[in-house]
């Protein structure tokens, strides 16, 4: 066989697996305690020497444990726990002793607003998902006014209408995030530094980590709308070049 025919019947994919069968097989059992099995080679069955003035002789050298691989996802409670408005509710707007997220035992829990008579009177999604409430809607006309201040109920936000534009490498519209929203119920500081650092390029975002809670799903998928309503979000078309080449580089 010459060396074009090796070139062209190498395999990259195969050689790894090769070598990991390889590795796998040349390395000693565990067993489920976690110690190594002894094996029949001399380097097993040799016994450390005695130091002077040592009573045992037949010490042996202490057992390598060797890694155990995790079988079970890192995530706790399975995939997805923290979008908990992902799941289909058995009923819709439980009160809050038996929506399985308040502590029914806390007797503070019993006083709470059951949601639909919070609800009532609020504008609602197409889709229903999560609370099937249009928080963005009831603020803009008015039937929602929360208060910026606990004790003073004069005080007036601090609005920054302000939008933040990021374009996905992938066919998926641009996300818009809009500021004066997010501004209307929050201050800078719920969210600034510790989820977002304020500063161009410094936030690495994506749907994996929206999905296990971190950045935008620290709030949407429990307190707002479920990251499955991607036209929330994912809301302005890509600006596509004159000649047809893909969207526009900025």
């Amino acid at each position: 066989m010459n060396r074009l025919s090796i070139k062209k019947n190498f395999c990259p994919t195969r050689l790894m697996f090769c070598s990991l069968l390889a590795a796998l097989l040349s390395a000693p059992l565990v067993s489920a305690t976690g110690a190594t099995q002894p094996t029949k080679s001399k380097a097993a069955s040799s016994k450390t020497k005695p130091s002077s003035g040592s009573p045992d002789a037949t010490t042996e050298k202490p057992a390598v444990q060797q890694y155990q691989y995790p079988t079970q996802p890192a995530i706790a409670g399975g995939a997805n726990p923290f979008n908990r408005l992902l799941k289909v509710a058995r009923r819709p707007h439980m009160p809050p002793s038996e929506d399985e997220i308040h502590d029914s035992t806390n007797e503070g829990t019993m006083i709470l607003q059951h949601p639909l008579d919070a609800y009532e009177g609020l504008p609602m999604t197409e889709t229903g998902l999560g609370n099937g409430v249009h928080w963005v809607k009831a603020l803009d006309d008015g039937s929602l006014k929360p208060r910026w201040e606990r004790t003073d109920p004069s005080a007036e936000p601090m609005v920054m209408d302000m939008n933040i534009v990021r374009v996905p490498k992938s066919s998926m519209p641009d996300v818009v995030f809009p500021h004066r929203q997010h501004t209307l119920w929050l201050a800078c500081s719920n969210c600034h530094p510790d989820i977002f650092i304020p500063r161009k390029g410094a936030n690495q975002i994506n749907m994996a980590a929206i999905l296990l809670g971190q950045k935008c799903g620290v709030c949407h998928g429990k307190v707002s709308f479920p990251i499955s309503e991607c036209k929330r979000c994912h809301s302005q078309p890509k600006k596509v070049a004159v000649n047809g080449g893909g969207p526009v580089k900025p």
